[in-house]
């Protein structure tokens, strides 16, 4: 029996909404079997992070190295990567091993608020890791740091979606989470700009939602589908884990990733 599989190259999320327990959760529901390359030990739940460990950039390597050279990858997710030294051991991995389908999600706060990443990481993120990835997932704040665009409007999205396909990416898709109105996310593949509406699930924050979007679209490209579709897909998926919140902890929502991924 043949599955895809897909690695997911991030932090762990104590409380299971976030970070690899999401990445996998959400792969399993794609149908995909995901590997992990952990970057980093948190200790958070919805209330917000306590405290945070990165590891050291050669052991991140070796997790990579381990997966790869036995079981492979057919597509790979970033999220929390923290420090420069990790970003750039990461991005060497991937071109060393030639990893297909790379989704970087430039994971910089968490939904508590949470600096996830040190300062002077973020020049890495530019130049070493978007050249290599296939799609890069921004939310607004993190399209505001990558571009240095004020995001306050559709058009805007798109302005930094151009920004950050000129850093190198091959696609750019800004999310539209911290935008009011409808939940419209725009694509720029360097020529046409897509936009992705569904309906904006009303409510307080929930957490995890960006590491469930980048990796079920990481999974729609482990399936074969093409870029777009697996967008959609994805939306499709996380609109519904939204809609159908778990009633769990004091913070902010869980997504129930026990939804279908096809609608029913």
């Amino acid at each position: 029996m043949i599955v895809p599989t897909a690695l997911t190259i991030a932090g762990s999320d104590s409380s299971g909404g976030a970070g690899i327990q999401a990445d996998l959760k959400t792969m399993s529901a794609f149908g995909v079997f995901g590997t992990t390359a952990l970057t980093a030990v948190t200790a958070q739940n919805t209330l917000g992070v306590t405290e945070s460990l990165f590891l050291s950039p050669g052991l991140v390597a070796r997790q990579i190295d381990a997966v790869i050279d036995d079981i492979g990858a057919d597509a790979a997710k970033t999220g929390m990567l923290g420090t420069a030294a990790v970003i750039e051991a990461v991005a060497e991995r991937i071109a060393h091993h030639g990893i297909p389908n790379l989704v970087v999600d430039p994971v910089m706060i968490a939904t508590s608020g949470a600096a996830l990443i040190e300062d002077d990481a973020v020049g890495a993120l530019r130049a070493a890791l978007l050249p290599r990835a296939c799609v890069v997932t921004p939310n607004i704040p993190e399209a505001e740091t990558l571009s240095g665009v004020s995001v306050v409007s559709l058009e805007t999205m798109e302005e930094a979606a151009r920004a950050v396909h000129a850093l190198g990416a091959a696609n750019v898709l800004v999310k539209a989470g911290h935008m009011e109105g409808s939940a419209t996310d725009v694509l720029f593949d360097g020529e046409v700009i897509t936009r992705f509406t569904v309906e904006r699930i009303e409510g307080g924050k929930i957490h995890g939602t960006g590491c469930t979007l980048s990796a079920a679209i990481a999974s729609g490209l482990a399936l074969g589908l093409e870029l777009t579709d697996a967008v959609v897909r994805a939306k499709a998926f996380v609109t519904r884990a939204i809609a159908e919140a778990l009633g769990m902890g004091h913070g902010s929502a869980l997504m129930n990733h026990f939804v279908s991924v096809e609608e029913r």
